[in-house]
């Protein structure tokens, strides 16, 4: 099973969950996504593993959601679309195993998935 991590090294979250996955043994592919973000079609397939509508993987406090016109109401198309546009907007960490996938907040919530 290929084991990814959508990362940001500048977050703590991130940093503790990559580190909990290499304590129990894995080594994920690290993706930083702020430098190579998910296009929309990737960002549609990990919603769907994560079994969430969009706003629920989005930093929704973020200036950017709000300089954008978005609402928790908004359309998912125009929530995948400023995600891809914008990737800061993407909560952090998620980690994609297989099919699966889970916001590591807390960190410990990706353990499910392995």
């Amino acid at each position: 099973m290929i084991l990814t991590i959508w990362h940001n090294p500048r977050c703590t979250k991130s940093r503790q969950t990559l580190a909990l996955l290499e304590e129990h043994g894995h080594t994920p592919h690290v993706r930083r996504y702020l430098d190579d973000p998910p296009s929309e079609a990737e960002l549609r397939a990990s919603a769907k593993a994560l079994g969430v509508r969009p706003v629920e993987m989005m930093r929704v406090k973020e200036p950017e959601f709000k300089a954008e016109g978005l609402t928790k109401d908004s359309h998912d198309d125009a929530l995948f679309a400023a995600m891809a546009r914008i990737p800061k907007l993407i909560e952090r960490p998620i980690v994609l195993a297989g099919n699966m996938a889970a916001i590591g907040r807390p960190p410990e919530a990706v353990l499910d998935i392995l």
